[in-house]
């Protein structure tokens, strides 16, 4: 998750760069340096400058892919239902 030792950050698109159903809360590597000219969710979606906003708290719904791919692996990780 990059070398800053793991540090994510929530972002989601500013109003008006993208449609309503496409403004959920991507997670984001912090970078350790500079701020690249565009940040990679964890999902594989690019933001740039100016189009995201940063999430002070847990709000809006989630990217499901960002939230897979921040998810531990290994068995029994995860409860089955039923």
């Amino acid at each position: 998750m990059g070398d800053n030792g793991g540090m994510l950050a929530m972002v989601r698109f500013r109003r008006g760069v993208v449609g309503e159903s496409r403004r959920v809360c991507h997670l984001i590597p912090v970078p350790t340096g500079p701020v690249p000219a565009q940040l990679t969710a964890l999902c594989g979606e690019s933001i740039f400058p100016g189009e995201a906003e940063v999430l002070d708290g847990l709000r809006g719904m989630p990217c499901h892919a960002c939230l897979m791919e921040s998810a531990p692996s290994g068995p029994n990780l995860l409860a089955t239902a039923g």
